[in-house]
């Protein structure tokens, strides 16, 4: 990484295109073209990324083995955060040895933190995956305006697939 990018991952700030990969727990992802590699704004947040418009947010959770929940206990919090569902699809597959959850709503999405209070966002849609692992289970949920979610979502699912492949 160069001085400069370095910096400012250190100092908190921005870095686009200046990772093309990254580890979450026992995952690698690669950065979708054109997304914006974020540092995380919370210590719970293993790594935030931003769609090229800027309007999506995909954040990565790792707590370790055994921790965290599991898949069902996640796909039902993240579809209890979205309300006035226009949508809702809940999918498993297989992929490279690793179990993987979709998840896709589209409603009245509840932004904030667990437990803390919420900021209702209608027309949003909420991606979720879940890969599961042997050294853990990484969560990663992306949300944005149903109006721009259509290519981040091919980039999205993309993104799962190859981590969970490799």
């Amino acid at each position: 990484m160069a001085l400069g990018a370095a910096m400012l991952v250190a100092f908190g700030g921005r870095v686009h295109g200046a990772e093309e990969a990254f580890q979450v727990g026992p995952f690698r992802f690669a950065v979708p073209e054109g997304w914006a590699h974020r540092v995380p704004d919370s210590p719970m947040r293993k790594a935030e990324l931003r769609s090229p418009d800027g309007k999506g947010e995909a954040v990565f959770f790792f707590f370790g083995p055994g921790q965290g929940g599991s898949a069902q206990d996640n796909v039902a919090r993240w579809l209890g955060q979205v309300s006035d569902r226009k949508e809702e699809k809940v999918e498993t597959e297989e992929i490279g040895g690793n179990r993987v959850t979709f998840v896709r709503a589209s409603g009245t999405y509840a932004s904030g933190m667990p437990g803390g209070p919420t900021t209702p966002v209608p027309d949003t849609v909420l991606l979720g995956a879940i890969l599961e692992g042997a050294g853990g289970n990484v969560f990663v949920r992306m949300t944005g305006p149903a109006t721009a979610m259509g290519e981040a979502e091919a980039a999205f699912r993309a993104m799962v697939i190859g981590a969970a492949e490799n």
